[in-house]
């Protein structure tokens, strides 16, 4: 059990890992482009490539992760995820910065993936949901980055010295909290097991690609709060621009604080019940958000809006992460990348719609994603989840062996269908005797 709690301690110290690498990045990204003399324009679409080498990096890591372990992927992408984030310091023109963000992008993607594998790992041994809250300390990584930047900035550090530190930081800890990860279930199980053929697109299971597009939509979603909030508090209710900050700051506050509480919530009710009820929810807020007359309700609304979203990625990972063990990493591969082209796509999708209604009537199309979460959350439920028709027993007088006495059907056709043949052929025995 100390070993199970060491590795959550690790994990945790992972996602906050990450969350810190990418808000430093974030923090001085105009910096970067200073340095490289580009335009914005020309920035926008170099981050594709951040985009495009995080989603290369989470379908090739996921089936490695299968095959080798967390245990192992997990500090090789931790590592190069950290060293990566000194190369956007270094560039000094539109090439170069490319190159150095599609190498960050793809241990960014690497380690997104084989750390949330190894959460699933963790979780299955804990027996209970603890996914949402490594998410939610992936939030406060971002808030921790935040605070390191604007420390170094205001210290007078340069953008090179700020992102080598951090970067050598990163590597360090990978270090020291590597040995603490959990091994392959192979290895803790028996020493013989047979080998899955590593999964592929073509044999990734129907449900699977079914949580993934639910990521899509619910990433897409949570990806408008990320890029569209403060615009549309500015732009249509002509909001302050230091209140126009709060909508964003209050979405990012509700979604940490409920991926805290999520975990409790979902051991009590179930994950169905997150997804259900906390995408009608988001439905709902941001129609209010669509309507709001006043600032305040609008603030209100995204707060709602964060609260509702906060719980449903982490069980979408872990569902698709509990799917199959021995395709743990591909599985997860599968939704996170398709839930990354959604928060991707978000920009693509609602700038041009802008020109063409007003702001806040584009958010009509997350509304619906959110309506479809809803409604279709009942795919987070396993077949072993299901309920299964069970034989009734009784017991025997107390003069015969201690046997359970089957109770036969009317029609002895109508069986489980877990049973074995041997079984089924016994039981239909004992029918005819008990009938003759």
């Amino acid at each position: 059990m100390r070993s199970l709690r060491a590795a959550r301690l690790a994990t945790f110290v992972y996602f906050a890992l990450n969350g810190l690498v990418l808000g430093v990045w974030i923090v001085h990204i105009p910096a970067v482009e200073h340095r490289a003399g580009i335009s914005h324009a020309v920035l926008g679409w170099l981050l594709l490539l951040l985009g495009a080498g995080a989603f290369a990096g989470m379908q090739l890591v996921g089936p490695l992760t299968d095959r080798f372990g967390a245990r192992r992927v997990v500090p090789l992408s931790a590592a190069l995820c950290g060293a990566a984030l000194v190369l956007p310091a270094l560039a000094v023109n539109t090439w170069t910065l490319g190159l150095a963000l599609l190498v960050l992008g793809i241990g960014n993607g690497s380690l997104d993936v084989s750390m949330n594998t190894h959460a699933v790992q963790v979780e299955a041994g804990y027996r209970r949901p603890i996914m949402s809250a490594f998410h939610a300390v992936f939030s406060i990584g971002g808030v921790l980055a935040a605070l390191v930047g604007a420390r170094t900035l205001s210290w007078g550090w340069s953008t090179t010295t700020t992102l080598t530190a951090v970067s050598l930081f990163a590597l360090a800890v990978t270090a020291v909290v590597a040995p603490a990860l959990l091994p392959r279930p192979e290895a803790a199980g028996t020493l013989e097991r047979p080998t899955a053929k590593a999964a592929t697109w073509r044999t990734t299971p129907l449900r699977i690609w079914a949580l993934a597009a639910l990521a899509l939509m619910l990433m897409l979603s949570e990806g408008v709060a990320n890029d569209w909030s403060v615009l549309a508090m500015r732009d249509v209710l002509d909001a302050p621009a230091a209140t126009a900050a709060l909508a964003y700051g209050a979405f990012a506050v509700a979604m940490t604080i409920g991926r805290f509480l999520t975990d409790r919530v979902a051991a009590r009710f179930g994950p169905v019940a997150i997804v259900r009820y906390g995408s009608a929810l988001a439905a709902l807020a941001l129609t209010m958000i669509v309507f709001s007359p006043s600032i305040p309700l609008a603030i209100a609304g995204w707060t709602l809006f964060g609260v509702g979203l906060s719980g449903t990625i982490p069980q979408l990972f872990s569902a698709a992460g509990h799917a199959d063990p021995n395709a743990a990493g591909a599985n997860v591969s599968r939704v996170a990348g398709l839930g990354y082209l959604g928060m991707l796509a978000g920009p693509a999708i609602i700038g041009p719609l802008a020109d063409l209604m007003p702001l806040n009537y584009t958010f009509f199309l997350p509304v619906a994603f959110c309506v479809v979460a809803a409604l279709t959350a009942q795919i987070l439920r396993s077949k072993a989840e299901e309920p299964q028709p069970q034989v009734t027993t009784r017991p025997r007088p107390a003069s015969t062996p201690s046997e359970p006495h089957l109770v036969p059907p009317a029609d002895p056709s109508v069986l489980p269908d877990h049973w074995q043949a041997g079984e089924h052929d016994n039981l239909r025995r004992h029918v005819r005797r008990s009938r003759g």
